[in-house]
């Protein structure tokens, strides 16, 4: 499955994820510095393993993507989110969020995150407990089933 966004190409699929795009998204995040040769298929493993993932082009360069470990019934976790520093500000992030959201729409969702990132994730729906601790962002399904009337 992919879809347009503002000009780019948003790819759904954990399979043939290119572990050097992963890894500079990673480096651009800081979540990585320098892999060692042996440890770069980590960055194609993690997609393999997760059970939904989004990725977004523009033209052949990976700007932005998220993945998610979701048992597909009742829960699911954003794990990582991560858009390159001059695409951040046009709505990616969020729209990868509603990407997720959409994949168990009625499920208990969290983000693994920092505490710098929680307002990011309150603009896309998830309640924040405690701003002062790094932690999980959280979305209730149930709640937005019973608004729609399935609960």
């Amino acid at each position: 499955m992919y879809e347009y966004f503002n000009g780019l190409v948003i790819r759904e699929g954990t399979k043939d994820v290119p572990a050097e795009s992963v890894e500079a998204l990673f480096q651009d995040a800081g979540w990585a510095k320098e892999t060692p040769d042996w440890q770069k298929e980590k960055f194609t493993l993690i997609f393999e393993n997760s059970t939904w993932a989004f990725t977004v082009w523009d033209d052949n360069q990976m700007v932005g993507m998220v993945r998610v470990i979701s048992d597909k019934i009742m829960a699911a976790t954003i794990m990582d989110l991560a858009v390159l520093t001059p695409y951040r500000g046009r709505g990616i992030g969020q729209k990868l969020v509603k990407c997720c959201v959409q994949k168990l729409p009625h499920g208990d969702w969290f983000a693994h995150t920092s505490a710098d990132n929680f307002s990011f994730y309150k603009q896309c729906g998830f309640e924040v407990r405690d701003l002062s601790e790094n932690g999980t962002c959280t979305y209730y399904g149930f709640i937005q089933a019973r608004k729609d009337g399935h609960r």
